[in-house]
């Protein structure tokens, strides 16, 4: 499902011509679709976090016919597992590793995931800032993994993302999931965590599996009292 403006608008808490504007001046991401903009809801949510702007929660409560429960970011996180030291020398080969320690069903072909990924890529940045890029499929019914996964990678060495900060990438989140609405789900906590002071103090140290997980997990329990 795609937004119009006016929703778009409603999701980030401002009227529509700004969003207009951010469409025709700031690279929002949009199709004109019979002389109308439409808006990709995974594709506002990324653009928003790239540049730290709250969404509206009810955003991601909606566009898909799934009632499966949501999975939390540490869930998600134990899934994907957390890596250390993963090498390459641009985004291509650092992918490549991420895609091979997913551990990926048979059914799923790891050359298709990469492509998918690169495919993304080649929109635009999904580097966030500070160092950290957040990778992910755009459309997850393209790949209809089973188990939602979050896969976070130290890398052994910074790869350039083009990241509007201008930082080379040193820590990557990636993201595949079954459904959109669980995409938008752990995108949104994710955003959330990061904002979080104790997440990033452990971020800036070295590879600690233990420890991530553990302050995740304490951030969403504080998150579990109140709204993001």
């Amino acid at each position: 499902m795609l937004l119009e403006p006016s929703d778009a608008a409603q999701a980030l808490n401002v009227d529509e011509k700004t969003v207009v504007r951010w469409i025709r001046k700031d690279n929002l991401p949009a199709e004109m679709i019979r002389g109308e903009y439409r808006i990709n809801p995974v594709d506002l949510l990324e653009w928003a976090t790239e540049r730290g702007m709250k969404v509206n929660p009810a955003l991601y409560k909606m566009h898909d016919a799934d009632n499966r429960p949501l999975p939390t970011l540490s869930q998600a996180l134990e899934a994907g597992g957390i890596h250390c030291g993963v090498t390459g020398t641009d985004k291509e080969t650092v992918l490549h590793t991420v895609v091979s320690q997913l551990d990926l069903p048979p059914e799923l072909d790891p050359d298709f995931i990469l492509q998918v990924l690169l495919a993304r890529e080649a929109l635009g940045t999904t580097a966030v800032g500070d160092g950290i890029a957040i990778p992910h499929v755009r459309n997850p019914i393209l790949v209809q993994l089973p188990v939602p996964k979050v896969s976070l990678s130290y890398l052994a060495e910074p790869v350039d993302f083009g990241a509007l900060d201008g930082k080379p990438v040193q820590i990557l989140f990636t993201i595949i999931t079954p459904t959109i609405r669980m995409h938008l789900h752990l995108l949104s906590k994710l955003a959330f965590c990061l904002r979080d002071p104790r997440l990033r103090q452990i971020l800036g140290r070295e590879c600690n599996p233990e420890a991530i997980v553990t302050a995740v997990r304490e951030i969403e329990k504080d998150l579990g009292k109140g709204s993001p």
